[in-house]
């Protein structure tokens, strides 16, 4: 026990994160042949909850002999429109074939195969060559399932149903060393006093009306590093998937029914029955990246041509509903539980949030502008630019999770534990507790109205009256969360979770907000109605967010390019 009277674990490796990158990060960590405790922490249970088990389409990696790695840069780049940081882009393209071979040969994971044995890759939007690797439409499930059962074979600690609140920094403020974590379960405090520490928690955007990710995510990744002092980029491109499912009613709204569906050759339809993709992009229609897609969409919806539920219409009943049956027997099965049917009928959609491209700011070892800080998958910013291919998202978490074990596991080497400040503990565990027992406003009306003030304010398509207008709100309503009441005890005390998640939510929202007010043009997922065209000149940069004496600082810089430039490719 500390001085505190707070538990303390020591563990040469804290992964904050049990998802693709957390995973990948314990075993490589495990396998680097020195004798390292490794100790994950998850909000869920690890293998059951989760954005990377929940990815439906695949994984891109270079495979055929037809296909190249260059290619499957240019198309990363393109989708990033060239905000890119160049070297990461590289390394996922050139790893992502690596780890796919990892995963099958060493944990276990069994992809579809061609009729000659061959790993079968299927079309995604926004590539060149078929390059996507999958499990039917349940390739998280594989993935997770087998990544979780090699971390359960090795001597690597986890504690399911645990939170971290802050991330710790040693005595003279040089190095992070760890994080205060809440056993979500028994309401108590713990210290996870580290030699380094990754955060890899996953993004997930569920500020917004309709989203995607599970509803344990609240950007809590991205929130630590930031509040930590950590450097944050390209916050302003959130990314809105086209087809999130319509539930009236039901906390299902905003799923998705995978991109697959669309490469297969499903079609979009208005509420007047046109096809209007032949109108927003009419050489790849369906098959145009999902900013595109996604804007289109909504376009179509707030022109009054959009579904009484404010949607769109997919028909995958056009590809013939026993490829649809084969192929996507998940996404069948899914829309049948809400009473829809997927291959013979048109099943209503929408844009529905769904990933950060900015995050964290890494280098190639994965590790932050802080030092003993690391950073992967979803929680860092860089790899995607201002849009994510599909596919390249498991990948990107599994790749830059395996290179952040392996960059930890030499970091430990040889370093001492660096005292922690027990003076910030007791801030931490002071500020978590503020609502408790108190009376006060009702946290949930709170939470809706920031959703519904980020749909429509920093949502898929912004202005500068709207980003201040939202900006203001969020504002509001984070003197108004100070404001909030919660009643009960601290174990299992859900609506207190949702505080603290609020907590985080609100922050990366200002962060969305400050982000695409500074970018004055339109740029992947990034679209400004005041701004509406691409300004290579004056915008080919990254925005910067860093938390600077408790104030949150923004500033640009040029990209940086390395392998190419956008008129090596014609990009304009």
């Amino acid at each position: 026990m500390s001085p505190l009277s707070v538990p303390v674990i020591q563990t040469d490796l804290l992964i904050l994160g049990a998802g693709g990158a957390g995973l990948c990060a314990a075993l490589h960590a495990a396998d680097a042949g020195k004798k390292i405790k490794i100790l994950i922490v998850t909000k869920s249970i690890i293998g059951k909850g989760g954005c990377s088990r929940m990815v439906q389409g695949g994984y891109n990696a270079v495979l055929n002999p037809a296909d190249s790695f260059e290619k499957h840069f240019i198309d990363t780049l393109k989708g990033g429109q060239f905000i890119n940081n160049q070297a990461l882009a590289w390394e996922l393209v050139i790893k992502a074939p690596e780890r796919i071979k990892e995963m099958e040969t060493k944990y276990g994971c069994f992809f579809d195969r061609n009729p000659d044995g061959s790993i079968h890759q299927k079309p995604f939007a926004g590539q060149s060559f078929d390059r996507t690797v999958h499990k039917g439409d349940l390739t998280g499930i594989e993935i997770i399932s087998r990544l979780s059962e090699q971390v359960f074979k090795r001597e690597i600690d986890y504690l399911d149903e645990h939170r971290a609140l802050e991330l710790l920094w040693d005595k003279g403020e040089t190095r992070i060393v760890g994080a205060v974590i809440l056993d979500i379960a028994r309401g108590e405090f713990l210290i996870a006093h580290s030699r380094t520490t990754l955060v890899c928690t996953g993004g997930g955007p569920t500020m917004y009306k309709l989203f995607a990710p599970s509803l344990d995510k609240s950007a809590d990744g991205i929130s630590l590093c930031y509040r930590a002092g950590a450097e944050i980029l390209d916050m302003e491109m959130v990314q809105f998937h086209p087809t999130g499912l319509i539930v009236k009613g039901s906390n299902a709204s905003g799923t998705l029914i995978e991109e697959g569906v669309r490469g297969a050759g499903a079609q979009l339809f208005n509420a007047l029955g046109e096809r209007f993709m032949e109108r927003y992009a009419p050489d790849l229609k369906e098959r145009a990246t999902r900013d595109v897609v996604s804007r289109s969409s909504f376009m179509e919806i707030t022109a009054g041509r959009g579904t009484p539920n404010e949607g769109v219409f997919i028909d995958a009943s056009v590809i013939g509903p026993q490829l649809v049956e084969k192929n996507f027997p998940g996404m069948v099965e899914r829309c049948r539980d809400y009473g829809f049917d997927l291959a013979n009928d048109r099943v209503e959609v929408s844009p529905t949030a769904h990933f950060f491209m900015g995050g964290a700011r890494i280098d190639i070892r994965c590790l932050t502008d802080l030092d003993g800080l690391y950073a992967a998958g979803e929680d860092t910013g860089g790899v995607h630019g201002a849009n994510r291919l599909g596919g390249n998202g498991i990948a990107d978490s599994t790749v830059f999770g395996g290179i952040a074990g392996d960059s930890m596991a030499n970091d430990v080497i040889g370093r001492e534990f660096s005292p922690f400040d027990e003076r910030q503990v007791e801030e931490i565990i002071k500020q978590a507790e503020t609502p408790l027992g108190c009376e006060g406003l009702d946290i949930y009306p709170l939470r809706e109205k920031l959703r519904l003030n980020n749909w429509e304010k920093l949502g898929i398509i912004r202005d500068e009256k709207g980003l201040q207008e939202g900006l203001a709100m969020v504002q509001e309503l984070k003197e108004k969360k100070d404001r909030v009441g919660i009643a009960g005890g601290t174990a299992y005390n859900i609506p207190w979770n949702d505080w603290l998640n609020l907590r985080n939510l609100l922050d990366v929202s200002e962060m969305i907000g400050r982000a695409a007010l500074e970018r004055k043009e339109s740029r992947g997922a990034h679209y400004r109605s005041d701004f509406p065209e691409k300004n290579n000149r004056d915008y080919l940069k990254n925005f910067f967010i860093k938390r600077i004496e408790g104030e949150m600082k923004i500033y640009g810089r040029p990209i940086a390019f390395g392998r190419l430039r956008p008129e090596d490719v014609g990009f304009e």
